[in-house]
């Protein structure tokens, strides 16, 4: 299979709680529209720094994992990002690597968002098809 892009839209998830609250408003609410490489060996939403700055995030914790090219690395984990594609939406920390230089939509959050590859159209499609289903383990 090949690898193909898809829009998200990450956002501050902090900052639609304040929204909701009342706190901000609803425009004030930090976030982006990257073109993101699916990437189902990718556990997580992998952003770089240029990104985590412009959505206003601290790094919570710094851990240390292996790459695809079987060499590790230590990075920072986020606090929640809200991720939207097209109307389905689940939150997730996302792994800050310094100089990546695309967007990483990993298995993680493909999961909570009830997607899954479709290898043969190269994108995104429902595992229930347009019925979204949260399913608890």
């Amino acid at each position: 299979m090949g690898t193909f892009k898809e829009k998200i839209r990450p956002a501050n998830a902090h900052d639609i709680g304040n929204a909701g609250e009342g706190v901000i408003r609803g425009a004030e609410i930090r976030s982006l529209t990257p073109d993101s490489l699916v990437d189902t060996g990718a556990w997580t939403l992998v952003i770089n720094e240029g990104i985590r700055q412009k959505l206003g995030f601290a790094a919570r914790e710094t851990v240390q994992s292996g790459l695809a090219d079987g060499s590790t690395a230590q990075y920072g984990l986020t606090e929640p990002v809200e991720i939207r594609w097209k109307d389905r939406r689940t939150s997730h920390e996302a792994a800050v690597l310094p100089d990546a230089n695309d967007v990483l939509l990993g298995a993680l959050p493909l999961e909570g968002m009830d997607l899954m590859v479709d290898p043969v159209n190269q994108r995104l499609a429902g595992v229930n098809g347009s019925r979204r289903i949260h399913t608890v383990y």
